[in-house]
């Protein structure tokens, strides 16, 4: 009886723990943000994963430990496919990620109790110290967005800007 019991505790265990083990890992520490376009790009309200063949323009921004972004306001064109290269100048681990305020402002709270989340988006980078890396990213909503910084206390410390996409030519308001 006592083996039995040993054997169901072992099994309950297996299966209580392989959806557990099956789970993706959400951890913001050593591994990067994806930087390249997934094979079905995901619409959202600020636009949509771009393809670097497409790209209009380049902007450069860059990241310190100030907090800030330079440039912290950037102005497209709706239909516009930008590559950003983002610089991290800093000595410490800095990101940035294109949302609306209300997104930014969400996922910034969630940073703050959960640092260690990962991500996989193609609106982000994350950028060690002294690194650089890139988002291509389009465009087709227009509106008013931002960029930030979520690693936790950050974007508190006002590591953010705004992004103004201002409408199509021609384009009904």
């Amino acid at each position: 009886m006592k083996g039995q019991k040993m054997k169901l505790t072992l099994l309950l265990t297996a299966l209580l723990a392989a959806p557990l083990i099956a789970l993706p890992a959400h951890a913001h520490g050593e591994k990067k943000h994806a930087t390249t376009a997934p094979t079905v790009a995901e619409q959202t309200a600020w636009g949509i994963a771009g393809k670097p063949a497409q790209v209009i323009r380049t902007i450069t921004i860059d990241m310190t430990d100030s907090m800030r972004f330079t440039p912290d306001a950037i102005s497209v064109q709706e239909g516009e496919t930008v590559r950003f290269v983002v610089r991290n100048k800093g000595r410490m681990l800095h990101e940035m990620v294109i949302g609306t305020p209300d997104e930014l402002a969400k996922h910034a709270a969630m940073m703050a109790k959960f640092p260690n989340m990962e991500h996989d988006e193609p609106y982000m980078v994350h950028v060690d110290p002294g690194k650089t890396g890139e988002i291509v990213w389009t465009f087709n909503r227009a509106g008013s967005f931002e960029l930030a910084c979520l690693i936790a206390g950050h974007y508190e410390a006002g590591m953010r800007g705004t992004i103004t996409v201002t409408p199509k030519k021609g384009a009904a308001k």
